[in-house]
């Protein structure tokens, strides 16, 4: 069985192992600081110093404050801030060790320091250890080098921020891709599927409230030799350029899409015959002025227009859809370029 005292020598001999050894320091403080605190300390790279509070003389320094002091361990001992370091940041030390000696709790402070020509941040906690028996009181510090752990936070917030540019390039996308899937790639409206889902929405909206609203049934002329000799290419143009007018000339409550291969549809929310025919008229004017660009060729267009309402010239989605392709027939039947309205439905009271 181990005696007390080869248990200590045991313990001390494990501690110095790991930390290397503290001469000239009690056993019992051996036993306290060895263990555990410089173990730890010196796992982390964090400096660890003891220094004789009434001469400033340091009697520990841990391998690491060592090999910032760029000597060894042995030759620091014995000798004070003022004998190691220069003038200014002896001075800095020396007074943060007064002041923590002056109280009775725990010191933090932070020290920015050149040495050897290099720009330090350190994070530094004193405390003054208590005398007992043979153990004298000693100046405690720990140093903690903030310019590598404030590098690392650095790090993880730009990490952290290239990960929420990311996610938010990852949303864009998203969005982009749902967005692409409601819309036609040339013209860039509407689906006519997005289109049709919004024209249920206002016929219910305008059955429960009582209001009104119209459709609009657009379709291009025949192209002039220019556009058809283009081929697709024209044709893409013109349907591109008639797109950009229906966004520009609509409200964000409104609605329009490419209905089909052959004509476009606009949903004019809250809004009755005589106002849908004023607005579809200065639609159509900007369209016969319209002038695309393409390969430096000037192409024009021109449109048909067919405008109904609701309930006013048709009673359910269905008969809806008929007044426009009437109304449109008969601005066809006028040449084109032309606003028609539909018929509005007169019910006889019995």
């Amino acid at each position: 069985m181990h005696t007390a005292m080869e248990t200590r020598q045991a313990q001390t001999t494990d501690a110095e192992s790991v930390v290397g050894p503290m001469p000239d320091l009690p056993l019992p403080l051996q036993l306290a600081l060895g263990v555990a605190l410089p173990a730890v300390l010196a796992a982390k790279g964090d400096f660890l110093a003891l220094q004789d509070p009434a001469t400033g003389r340091y009697v520990y320094v841990n391998a690491p404050l060592a090999a910032f002091m760029h000597r060894p361990a042995a030759e620091a001992i014995g000798r004070t801030d003022v004998e190691l370091f220069d003038p200014a940041m002896a001075t800095v030390l020396r007074a943060a060790g007064n002041t923590a000696l002056a109280q009775n709790t725990p010191l933090f402070s932070e020290h920015r320091l050149e040495w050897r020509g290099v720009r330090h941040e350190f994070g530094v906690a004193r405390w003054l250890t208590p005398g007992q028996g043979d153990t004298p009181a000693l100046l405690c510090s720990v140093w903690r080098d903030l310019a590598s752990e404030r590098r690392l936070q650095s790090q993880l917030r730009a990490a952290l921020e290239q990960l929420e540019q990311q996610q938010l390039a990852n949303e864009t996308l998203r969005r982009e891709v749902s967005d692409q899937a409601l819309r036609d790639p040339s013209s860039g409206l509407s689906s006519r599927a997005h289109f049709e889902d919004q024209l249920r929405r206002e016929l219910d909206l305008s059955v429960r409230e009582h209001r009104e609203f119209a459709l609009v049934f657009v379709e291009i002329d025949p192209v002039s030799d220019k556009v058809r000799a283009l081929g697709q290419a024209g044709l893409d143009q013109v349907h591109e350029a008639m797109g950009r007018l229906l966004r520009g000339g609509t409200r964000a409550m409104d609605a329009s899409c490419r209905f089909d291969e052959a004509r476009f549809a606009v949903l004019l929310s809250g809004v009755g015959l005589a106002t849908a025919h004023s607005r579809m008229e200065g639609l159509r004017r900007k369209c016969a002025t319209q002038i695309v660009m393409h390969r430096g060729q000037e192409l024009g267009f021109s449109v048909a227009m067919g405008v109904a309402s609701f309930p006013h010239t048709a009673q359910s989605q269905d008969d809806l859809g008929k007044a426009c392709d009437a109304a449109l027939a008969e601005a066809q039947r006028r040449g084109g370029n032309h606003v028609a309205l539909a018929a509005i439905r007169f019910e006889l009271s019995r």
